[in-house]
Protein backbone atom coordinates (compact mmCIF):
# COMPACT_ATOMS: atom_id res chain seq x y z
CA UNK A 1 0.00 0.00 0.00
CA UNK A 2 1.23 3.73 -1.00
CA UNK A 3 -0.41 6.68 0.27
CA UNK A 4 -0.46 9.91 -1.79
CA UNK A 5 1.91 12.64 0.21
CA UNK A 6 2.19 15.95 -1.39
CA UNK A 7 5.32 17.55 -0.49
CA UNK A 8 5.26 19.88 -3.73
CA UNK A 9 4.90 23.58 -3.05
CA UNK A 10 1.41 23.32 -4.79
CA UNK A 11 -0.57 21.69 -5.27
CA UNK A 12 -0.34 20.77 -1.71
CA UNK A 13 -2.03 18.26 0.53
CA UNK A 14 -6.26 19.28 1.10
CA UNK A 15 -7.99 17.67 4.20
CA UNK A 16 -10.25 14.77 4.14
CA UNK A 17 -12.91 16.89 5.70
CA UNK A 18 -12.23 19.37 2.73
CA UNK A 19 -12.51 17.04 0.47
CA UNK A 20 -15.67 15.25 2.02
CA UNK A 21 -17.29 19.07 1.78
CA UNK A 22 -16.93 19.51 -1.49
CA UNK A 23 -18.36 16.43 -2.57
CA UNK A 24 -21.72 17.13 -1.16
CA UNK A 25 -24.96 18.30 -3.45
CA UNK A 26 -24.89 21.67 -4.09
CA UNK A 27 -27.10 24.58 -5.78
CA UNK A 28 -27.25 26.66 -8.27
CA UNK A 29 -24.41 29.74 -8.11
CA UNK A 30 -26.60 32.58 -8.85
CA UNK A 31 -28.87 32.13 -5.28
CA UNK A 32 -28.67 32.93 -1.81
CA UNK A 33 -26.92 29.35 -0.87
CA UNK A 34 -24.05 30.54 -2.72
CA UNK A 35 -24.15 34.08 -1.79
CA UNK A 36 -23.96 32.90 2.17
CA UNK A 37 -20.81 30.82 1.09
CA UNK A 38 -19.54 34.05 -0.50
CA UNK A 39 -20.28 35.93 2.50
CA UNK A 40 -18.59 33.69 4.81
CA UNK A 41 -15.36 33.11 2.91
CA UNK A 42 -15.04 36.99 2.29
CA UNK A 43 -14.79 37.32 5.71
CA UNK A 44 -12.60 34.42 6.74
CA UNK A 45 -10.33 35.25 4.24
CA UNK A 46 -9.69 38.69 5.39
CA UNK A 47 -8.69 37.23 8.67
CA UNK A 48 -6.22 34.82 6.62
CA UNK A 49 -4.71 37.90 4.82
CA UNK A 50 -4.37 40.09 8.13
CA UNK A 51 -6.51 43.17 6.29
CA UNK A 52 -9.33 45.23 5.95
CA UNK A 53 -9.25 45.91 2.25
CA UNK A 54 -11.49 44.27 -0.36
CA UNK A 55 -10.57 40.56 -0.82
CA UNK A 56 -11.79 39.17 -4.09
CA UNK A 57 -12.13 35.59 -5.23
CA UNK A 58 -11.09 34.92 -8.81
CA UNK A 59 -12.05 31.81 -10.48
CA UNK A 60 -8.20 30.88 -12.34
CA UNK A 61 -4.88 30.62 -10.93
CA UNK A 62 -2.87 32.85 -8.92
CA UNK A 63 -1.76 34.01 -12.36
CA UNK A 64 -4.87 35.50 -13.34
CA UNK A 65 -5.08 37.33 -10.46
CA UNK A 66 -2.19 39.23 -10.64
CA UNK A 67 -2.73 39.31 -14.51
CA UNK A 68 -6.11 41.15 -13.76
CA UNK A 69 -3.84 43.09 -10.90
CA UNK A 70 -1.25 43.87 -12.63
CA UNK A 71 -3.44 45.71 -16.52
CA UNK A 72 -6.04 47.69 -13.88
CA UNK A 73 -2.70 49.25 -11.83
CA UNK A 74 -0.71 50.19 -15.20
CA UNK A 75 -2.91 52.28 -17.26
CA UNK A 76 -1.77 54.29 -20.03
CA UNK A 77 1.19 56.89 -19.06
CA UNK A 78 2.06 54.61 -16.13
CA UNK A 79 5.56 52.46 -15.72
CA UNK A 80 6.25 49.05 -14.34
CA UNK A 81 9.12 47.81 -12.81
CA UNK A 82 9.24 44.63 -12.40
CA UNK A 83 11.75 42.14 -9.72
CA UNK A 84 12.56 38.95 -11.23
CA UNK A 85 14.32 36.78 -9.00
CA UNK A 86 13.25 33.44 -10.13
CA UNK A 87 10.70 31.70 -13.11
CA UNK A 88 7.61 33.48 -11.03
CA UNK A 89 9.24 36.76 -10.46
CA UNK A 90 9.93 36.69 -14.46
CA UNK A 91 6.42 35.73 -15.21
CA UNK A 92 5.28 39.36 -14.13
CA UNK A 93 8.04 40.99 -16.87
CA UNK A 94 6.59 38.48 -19.82
CA UNK A 95 3.29 39.49 -18.81
CA UNK A 96 3.43 43.34 -18.67
CA UNK A 97 5.47 43.12 -22.21
CA UNK A 98 2.43 41.10 -23.67
CA UNK A 99 0.45 43.81 -22.96
CA UNK A 100 2.73 46.42 -24.42
CA UNK A 101 3.11 47.81 -20.96
CA UNK A 102 6.11 50.30 -20.21
CA UNK A 103 8.16 48.23 -17.90
CA UNK A 104 11.82 47.84 -16.73
CA UNK A 105 12.37 44.54 -15.26
CA UNK A 106 15.08 44.22 -12.78
CA UNK A 107 16.94 40.73 -12.39
CA UNK A 108 18.41 39.15 -9.34
CA UNK A 109 20.46 36.30 -9.04
CA UNK A 110 18.51 33.36 -8.89
CA UNK A 111 18.74 32.04 -4.74
CA UNK A 112 19.11 35.75 -3.55
CA UNK A 113 16.87 38.64 -2.59
CA UNK A 114 16.09 41.81 -3.92
CA UNK A 115 17.79 44.53 -1.82
CA UNK A 116 15.36 46.93 -0.93
CA UNK A 117 17.81 49.63 -1.60
CA UNK A 118 17.92 48.61 -5.55
CA UNK A 119 14.22 49.45 -5.02
CA UNK A 120 14.83 52.83 -3.70
CA UNK A 121 16.93 53.57 -5.98
CA UNK A 122 15.13 53.33 -9.05
CA UNK A 123 12.14 54.77 -7.84
CA UNK A 124 14.58 57.90 -6.63
CA UNK A 125 16.28 57.87 -10.62
CA UNK A 126 13.71 57.05 -12.34
CA UNK A 127 10.50 58.98 -10.93
CA UNK A 128 8.07 58.04 -14.23
CA UNK A 129 7.91 54.56 -12.40
CA UNK A 130 4.40 54.45 -10.97
CA UNK A 131 4.23 50.89 -10.16
CA UNK A 132 6.29 47.90 -8.36
CA UNK A 133 5.28 43.95 -9.17
CA UNK A 134 7.60 41.64 -7.17
CA UNK A 135 7.47 37.92 -5.46
CA UNK A 136 7.60 37.97 -1.80
CA UNK A 137 8.45 34.42 -1.67
CA UNK A 138 9.82 33.08 -4.52
CA UNK A 139 8.80 29.50 -5.03
CA UNK A 140 11.35 28.08 -7.64
CA UNK A 141 14.13 29.61 -6.35
CA UNK A 142 12.85 28.87 -2.14
CA UNK A 143 14.13 32.72 -1.68
CA UNK A 144 11.88 35.42 0.56
CA UNK A 145 12.42 38.76 0.43
CA UNK A 146 12.24 41.78 2.66
CA UNK A 147 8.36 42.74 1.26
CA UNK A 148 8.10 45.11 4.78
CA UNK A 149 11.33 47.31 4.10
CA UNK A 150 10.47 47.16 -0.10
CA UNK A 151 6.69 48.29 0.80
CA UNK A 152 8.14 51.15 3.18
CA UNK A 153 10.48 52.51 0.21
CA UNK A 154 7.05 52.29 -2.72
CA UNK A 155 5.23 54.07 -0.12
CA UNK A 156 7.87 56.38 0.41
CA UNK A 157 7.94 57.29 -3.43
CA UNK A 158 4.06 57.55 -3.57
CA UNK A 159 4.22 54.10 -5.79
CA UNK A 160 1.78 51.33 -5.96
CA UNK A 161 3.19 48.02 -4.88
CA UNK A 162 1.50 44.62 -6.42
CA UNK A 163 3.06 41.50 -4.34
CA UNK A 164 2.72 38.40 -5.65
CA UNK A 165 2.38 36.22 -2.21
CA UNK A 166 0.70 33.00 -3.64
CA UNK A 167 3.36 30.68 -1.30
CA UNK A 168 3.05 33.41 1.76
CA UNK A 169 -0.16 34.04 2.44
CA UNK A 170 -1.51 31.36 4.90
CA UNK A 171 2.09 30.30 5.72
CA UNK A 172 4.12 33.03 6.55
CA UNK A 173 3.55 36.50 8.71
CA UNK A 174 1.93 38.73 5.71
CA UNK A 175 0.31 42.13 6.68
CA UNK A 176 -0.86 43.98 3.32
CA UNK A 177 -2.23 46.77 5.28
CA UNK A 178 1.01 47.56 7.94
CA UNK A 179 3.64 47.05 5.03
CA UNK A 180 1.86 49.35 2.79
CA UNK A 181 1.28 46.26 -0.06
CA UNK A 182 -1.77 47.79 -2.33
CA UNK A 183 -1.87 44.60 -4.04
CA UNK A 184 -1.50 40.92 -2.49
CA UNK A 185 -2.52 37.81 -4.34
CA UNK A 186 -2.73 33.84 -3.34
CA UNK A 187 -4.33 31.03 -4.92
CA UNK A 188 -6.04 27.97 -3.45
CA UNK A 189 -3.53 25.36 -4.30
CA UNK A 190 -0.72 26.50 -1.55
CA UNK A 191 -1.38 27.50 2.16
CA UNK A 192 -5.30 27.60 1.71
CA UNK A 193 -5.28 23.58 1.64
CA UNK A 194 -7.50 23.14 -1.66
CA UNK A 195 -6.86 21.78 -4.87
CA UNK A 196 -6.04 24.57 -7.79
CA UNK A 197 -8.74 26.40 -9.48
CA UNK A 198 -9.50 29.73 -7.28
CA UNK A 199 -7.31 33.13 -6.87
CA UNK A 200 -7.57 35.37 -4.27
CA UNK A 201 -6.53 39.34 -4.27
CA UNK A 202 -6.68 42.15 -1.97
CA UNK A 203 -6.91 45.30 -3.17
CA UNK A 204 -6.13 49.04 -1.32
CA UNK A 205 -8.05 51.93 -1.70
CA UNK A 206 -5.16 53.67 -3.52
CA UNK A 207 -5.06 51.64 -6.03
CA UNK A 208 -8.50 50.86 -6.08
CA UNK A 209 -8.43 54.67 -7.25
CA UNK A 210 -6.22 53.75 -9.51
CA UNK A 211 -7.99 50.86 -10.89
CA UNK A 212 -11.46 52.61 -11.35
CA UNK A 213 -10.08 54.81 -13.45
CA UNK A 214 -8.12 52.78 -15.72
CA UNK A 215 -10.79 52.83 -18.71
CA UNK A 216 -9.03 51.60 -21.07
CA UNK A 217 -7.80 47.74 -19.35
CA UNK A 218 -7.39 44.94 -22.48
CA UNK A 219 -9.04 42.32 -20.15
CA UNK A 220 -12.32 41.17 -19.77
CA UNK A 221 -13.09 38.36 -17.42
CA UNK A 222 -10.03 39.44 -15.08
CA UNK A 223 -11.37 42.94 -14.70
CA UNK A 224 -11.07 43.89 -11.00
CA UNK A 225 -13.84 46.28 -11.72
CA UNK A 226 -16.46 43.88 -12.78
CA UNK A 227 -15.08 41.80 -9.58
CA UNK A 228 -15.28 43.98 -7.22
CA UNK A 229 -18.79 45.25 -8.24
CA UNK A 230 -20.29 41.91 -7.64
CA UNK A 231 -18.16 41.71 -4.94
CA UNK A 232 -20.21 43.81 -2.48
CA UNK A 233 -23.44 41.54 -3.31
CA UNK A 234 -21.37 38.74 -2.21
CA UNK A 235 -21.40 37.39 -6.13
CA UNK A 236 -18.82 36.97 -8.87
CA UNK A 237 -19.56 38.71 -12.59
CA UNK A 238 -19.27 34.97 -14.28
CA UNK A 239 -19.78 31.20 -13.71
CA UNK A 240 -17.78 30.42 -10.30
CA UNK A 241 -16.42 27.20 -9.25
CA UNK A 242 -18.63 27.13 -6.83
CA UNK A 243 -17.68 23.74 -5.41
CA UNK A 244 -14.36 25.03 -4.08
CA UNK A 245 -15.38 28.40 -2.76
CA UNK A 246 -17.74 25.80 -0.58
CA UNK A 247 -14.21 23.36 0.44
CA UNK A 248 -12.36 27.28 0.95
CA UNK A 249 -14.80 28.26 3.77
CA UNK A 250 -13.97 24.52 5.25
CA UNK A 251 -10.00 25.26 4.75
CA UNK A 252 -10.21 28.12 5.91
CA UNK A 253 -12.69 27.55 9.16
CA UNK A 254 -9.79 25.04 9.90
CA UNK A 255 -6.60 27.50 9.39
CA UNK A 256 -8.67 30.43 12.09
CA UNK A 257 -9.58 27.85 14.32
CA UNK A 258 -6.04 26.49 14.52
CA UNK A 259 -4.87 30.59 14.57
CA UNK A 260 -3.05 32.44 12.03
CA UNK A 261 -0.12 32.90 14.36
CA UNK A 262 0.21 29.02 15.18
CA UNK A 263 0.30 28.07 11.39
CA UNK A 264 2.92 30.56 10.73
CA UNK A 265 5.13 29.00 13.83
CA UNK A 266 4.15 25.68 12.73
CA UNK A 267 5.33 26.40 8.92
CA UNK A 268 8.74 28.10 10.46
CA UNK A 269 9.38 25.06 12.63
CA UNK A 270 9.06 22.45 9.82
CA UNK A 271 11.12 24.77 7.40
CA UNK A 272 14.02 25.16 10.24
CA UNK A 273 13.92 21.68 10.94
CA UNK A 274 13.99 20.20 7.26
CA UNK A 275 17.18 23.05 6.70
CA UNK A 276 18.77 21.25 9.78
CA UNK A 277 18.31 17.69 8.96
CA UNK A 278 19.72 18.58 4.85
CA UNK A 279 22.50 20.04 6.76
CA UNK A 280 23.47 16.85 9.10
CA UNK A 281 23.30 14.63 6.32
CA UNK A 282 25.65 16.80 3.76
CA UNK A 283 22.80 18.74 1.73
CA UNK A 284 22.92 22.27 0.99
CA UNK A 285 20.58 24.75 1.32
CA UNK A 286 20.07 26.65 -2.27
CA UNK A 287 18.99 29.92 -1.00
CA UNK A 288 20.90 32.36 0.85
CA UNK A 289 17.32 34.10 2.20
CA UNK A 290 15.34 30.82 2.89
CA UNK A 291 11.19 31.06 2.58
CA UNK A 292 9.63 28.93 5.06
CA UNK A 293 6.92 27.91 3.14
CA UNK A 294 9.75 25.87 0.98
CA UNK A 295 13.20 24.54 0.82
CA UNK A 296 15.51 23.53 -2.13
CA UNK A 297 18.55 21.71 -1.59
CA UNK A 298 21.44 21.37 -4.45
CA UNK A 299 21.92 17.48 -5.11
CA UNK A 300 24.78 16.19 -3.74
CA UNK A 301 27.60 15.14 -5.92
CA UNK A 302 27.16 12.09 -7.87
CA UNK A 303 23.67 11.89 -7.18
CA UNK A 304 20.66 12.81 -9.69
CA UNK A 305 17.53 15.04 -8.65
CA UNK A 306 15.26 12.97 -10.87
CA UNK A 307 16.51 9.57 -9.15
CA UNK A 308 16.06 11.27 -5.82
CA UNK A 309 12.60 12.46 -6.62
CA UNK A 310 11.58 9.30 -8.37
CA UNK A 311 12.97 6.85 -5.48
CA UNK A 312 10.65 9.51 -3.27
CA UNK A 313 7.80 8.46 -5.02
CA UNK A 314 8.45 5.07 -5.91
CA UNK A 315 9.42 3.83 -2.54
CA UNK A 316 6.98 6.07 -0.01
CA UNK A 317 4.43 8.41 -2.69
CA UNK A 318 6.29 11.59 -1.72
CA UNK A 319 5.72 13.84 -4.53
CA UNK A 320 8.74 16.69 -4.25
CA UNK A 321 9.36 19.15 -6.68
CA UNK A 322 12.21 19.64 -8.95
CA UNK A 323 14.24 22.85 -9.60
CA UNK A 324 12.91 25.20 -12.97
CA UNK A 325 13.81 26.86 -16.10
CA UNK A 326 17.99 27.21 -15.17
CA UNK A 327 18.07 25.13 -12.23
CA UNK A 328 16.75 22.28 -13.78
CA UNK A 329 18.71 18.85 -12.12
CA UNK A 330 20.26 21.11 -10.14
CA UNK A 331 18.13 21.44 -7.10
CA UNK A 332 14.85 19.70 -5.71
CA UNK A 333 12.30 21.39 -3.18
CA UNK A 334 10.10 20.11 -0.57
CA UNK A 335 7.31 22.26 0.39
CA UNK A 336 6.07 22.97 4.25
CA UNK A 337 2.48 24.47 3.06
CA UNK A 338 -1.08 23.09 3.21
CA UNK A 339 -2.09 19.90 5.22
CA UNK A 340 1.54 18.99 6.93
CA UNK A 341 2.63 18.61 10.47
CA UNK A 342 5.54 18.28 12.32
CA UNK A 343 4.88 14.62 11.85
CA UNK A 344 5.03 14.75 8.22
CA UNK A 345 7.90 16.53 8.44
CA UNK A 346 9.85 13.64 10.27
CA UNK A 347 8.42 11.36 7.50
CA UNK A 348 9.68 13.27 4.68
CA UNK A 349 13.50 13.94 5.87
CA UNK A 350 13.32 9.77 7.17
CA UNK A 351 12.33 8.98 3.55
CA UNK A 352 15.34 11.43 2.27
CA UNK A 353 17.68 9.69 4.30
CA UNK A 354 16.60 6.60 3.06
CA UNK A 355 16.86 7.51 -0.69
CA UNK A 356 19.73 9.28 -0.32
CA UNK A 357 21.41 6.04 1.81
CA UNK A 358 20.44 3.72 -1.28
CA UNK A 359 21.85 6.24 -4.27
CA UNK A 360 25.14 6.03 -2.39
CA UNK A 361 25.73 9.53 -0.36
CA UNK A 362 27.52 9.20 2.67
CA UNK A 363 26.57 10.12 5.37
CA UNK A 364 25.34 8.79 9.14
CA UNK A 365 21.86 7.53 8.66
CA UNK A 366 19.45 8.95 11.54
CA UNK A 367 21.24 12.41 11.65
CA UNK A 368 18.97 14.05 9.72
CA UNK A 369 15.94 12.87 11.67
CA UNK A 370 17.63 13.39 14.62
CA UNK A 371 18.39 17.20 13.96
CA UNK A 372 14.64 17.50 12.37
CA UNK A 373 13.60 16.10 15.90
CA UNK A 374 15.67 18.49 17.99
CA UNK A 375 14.15 21.80 16.15
CA UNK A 376 10.62 20.39 16.40
CA UNK A 377 10.79 19.58 20.07
CA UNK A 378 12.19 22.72 20.89
CA UNK A 379 9.83 24.96 18.51
CA UNK A 380 6.66 23.45 18.96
Amino acid sequence: MKKIRLYTPGPCQTPEDVLVEMARPFEHHRTEWFKGLMQDATAKLKQVFQTENDVLVITGSGTAAAEGALIGCNPPGSKLLTIEGGKFGQRWGIIAEQFGLDVVRHEVEWGEAVDPQVVADYLKNDPAITCVMLTHSETSTATLCDLEAIGKVTNEHGKLLIADCITSIGALPVFPDKWGVDVAITGSQKSLMLPPGLAFVSVSERAWRTIEANASQHTYYLNLNQARKAAAKFDTPYTPAHVMVRGLCKALEMLLEEGMENVWKRVAAMAEATRRAGEAIGLKVFSKRPSDSVTAFNAPDGVSVADIRAQLQERFGIQSAGGQDRLKGKIFRIGHMGYLDALDAVAAVAALEQVLYRLGHKFELGAGVTAAQKVLAERL
